[in-house]
């Protein structure tokens, strides 16, 4: 699936059907939409995800939201979103990418350390002390960000991943 990207114009109306399935507080969307770039993957003209990259510190971008439309789930979508994000933040003069996902999203998890991520540190009760009500996943309620990060330096451009041992 050959996908395109664009940068979500300001007077674009906001993808929230994807970007709520990846973070259920319209507030805290709202939130860091207003500090970053909303990327939107298209395939034939259709959307079928978006990514939000937020320069966090220097050389450092963090993606704060991925998402994709369920339907397309598990055929791609969303590592060519990651490695799109990869060359975005590249773009940025970034050396470090971060991403956080909870401790319940076992494919996001998978995903994300088929990319190159590494886990780097928890930060317990993050999803108790940021939204109001409980979300679970697959039975499991989510409670605990599972913070990640790559070095893009040691992510070879032409394969913009790191080989899975």
């Amino acid at each position: 699936m050959k996908l395109s990207f664009r940068i979500l114009d300001w007077e674009e109306e906001r993808p929230y059907e994807l970007l709520l399935l990846a973070d259920p507080s319209k507030a805290i969307v709202d939130e860091y939409l207003s500090r970053g770039v909303c990327f939107i993957a298209e395939y034939e003209g259709e959307m079928v995800g978006e990514f939000v990259l937020l320069k966090t510190r220097p050389e450092t971008a963090e993606i704060v939201n991925i998402a994709v439309q369920e339907e397309l789930q598990g055929q791609g979508v969303g590592k060519h979103m990651i490695k799109e994000a990869m060359e975005a933040a590249r773009r940025l003069g970034c050396r470090i990418l971060e991403i956080g996902t909870g401790n319940s999203s076992f494919h996001q998890l998978k995903l994300y350390q088929r990319c190159g991520f590494r886990i780097i540190g928890v930060d317990r009760d993050f999803f108790v002390r940021h939204y109001e009500e409980e979300i679970i996943e697959d039975g499991i309620r989510c409670v605990d960000m599972i913070r990640m990060a790559i070095d893009l330096d040691a992510v070879t451009e032409d394969e913009n991943e790191r080989k899975s041992p």
